[in-house]
């Protein structure tokens, strides 16, 4: 019923899931993820129990491979299981029961883990692992942002080829990295579901867009200076919005905060998009 990828960043930061599945609210079955720890979906008849369980197991720095085959072993209804975990070193590991629909089969390597069920055929999960690799360098953001562009593009590219034999209903994606949460005061980076929709990976993307936009930290090599002409500009943009305090700082943050941007400000300088969507406001 579904095709997902579970990962590890590139500098082993964050853990994350992807899904996508002809399935009502795929989001709230198959992810789970602890930060430092690891991460793991269980999907075809998943079995929920695997979430809490896996995840202890990987906090004892039990191998991917080892958390698959204990899980498993003690559950009856393996046969009909498909489970995916990576933790914070190593291999990633896949398990596909017997009596899963076809297609189903998974490919695992370092750091990932890509499995689906009633697949169009195995080319789904070679396009999400090959989409997965080819963005290991140059995607930007952050590690916990970069790991979500870089799973949202693999179930897109699994989407793609074939994806769900039934069709499209549901996608998310789940992040988490130590203090990667908004306002530093939660590990989840990202927490993005699409429950019920006729393009949900497509949906997806755009929401993962959105979320980048309102909550992704500003780069800091893209920041400008709020001096001069610029300041000026600023300060009659926001003049023209009621947020006149004479200190442009406080002006431009109590704007921001209306807006949801509050996450990209930085004293004494502006973020380009920042600056764009107060210029599109005008």
């Amino acid at each position: 019923m579904t095709f997902s990828i579970v990962a590890r960043s590139s500098d082993g930061l964050a853990h994350g899931v992807a899904v996508a599945s002809k399935f009502l609210a795929a989001g709230a079955v198959v992810p789970a993820a602890q930060a430092g720890v690891g991460a793991l979906a269980t999907q075809s008849y998943a079995n929920l129990a695997y979430r809490p369980q896996g995840l202890t197991l990987l906090g004892t720095q039990v191998a991917a491979a080892e958390v698959v085959a204990g899980l498993t072993a003690a559950d009856p209804g393996r046969d009909q299981r498909q489970l995916g975990v990576v933790g914070k070193f190593g291999e990633g590991a896949t398990y596909t029961g017997s009596e899963c629909h076809e297609w189903a089969g998974g490919l695992a390597g370092d750091g990932y883990a890509v499995q689906g069920n009633i697949l169009t055929g195995p080319e789904v999960v070679d396009a999400m692992r090959d989409a997965f690799l080819a963005s290991e360098h140059g995607t930007p953001g952050d590690s916990a942002m970069a790991l979500a562009r870089r799973l949202v593009r693999a179930l897109s590219a699994g989407d793609a080829a074939g994806g769900d034999r039934r069709g499209r209903q549901s996608a998310a994606v789940y992040v988490v990295a130590p203090g990667a949460g908004y306002g530093g005061t939660s590990d989840v980076a990202v927490d993005l579901r699409v429950d019920d929709h006729p393009d949900p990976c497509g949906e997806l993307s755009r929401l993962l867009d959105l979320h980048a936009l309102l909550f992704e930290k500003a780069d800091p090599d893209s920041l400008l200076d709020l001096s001069g002409e610029l300041a000026d500009e600023v300060r009659t943009l926001l003049a023209d919005r009621g947020h006149t305090d004479a200190d442009l700082d406080a002006a431009l943050a109590d704007w921001a905060g209306i807006e949801n941007l509050e996450e990209r400000m930085v004293p004494g300088k502006i973020d380009p998009m920042v600056l764009a969507h107060l210029r599109e406001k005008s």
